[in-house]
């Protein structure tokens, strides 16, 4: 069956990295677009960043500079390196996969920068 699993969330200091995973399996990971999205207490689910199957990234405004999205289709994993990171990033951080009408979410894994 299809999961999508992600990993390497945690509590960060303000201005403090963590890099996220999400590995994918029971679908054919290399011809699926990947996303990162994210739902901070009491707000609605935001695109955080996207990578198509051919490895053009896009993200949006407030990530630019400070997220890097990418891709591994041997380890059938995306990955989220978040750099610089401020009290506002706290949230479930949900990986998703899209292929046409096709679409998969994992669990989400919990970010909090906090000092």
């Amino acid at each position: 069956q299809v999961q999508l699993v992600e990993s390497g969330g945690g509590l960060v200091q303000p201005g403090g990295s963590l890099r996220l995973s999400c590995a994918a399996s029971g679908f054919i990971f290399s011809t699926y677009a990947m996303f990162w999205y994210r739902q901070a207490p009491g707000k609605e689910r935001e695109l955080v960043a996207g990578i198509t199957s051919g490895g053009s990234a896009d993200y949006a405004d407030s990530m630019k500079g400070r997220f890097i999205i990418s891709r591994d289709n041997a380890k059938n994993t995306v990955y989220l390196q978040m750099n610089s990171l401020k009290p506002d990033d706290t949230a479930v951080y949900y990986c998703n996969a899209r292929y046409f009408h096709y679409t998969y979410w994992g669990q989400g894994t919990q970010v909090t920068v906090s000092s």
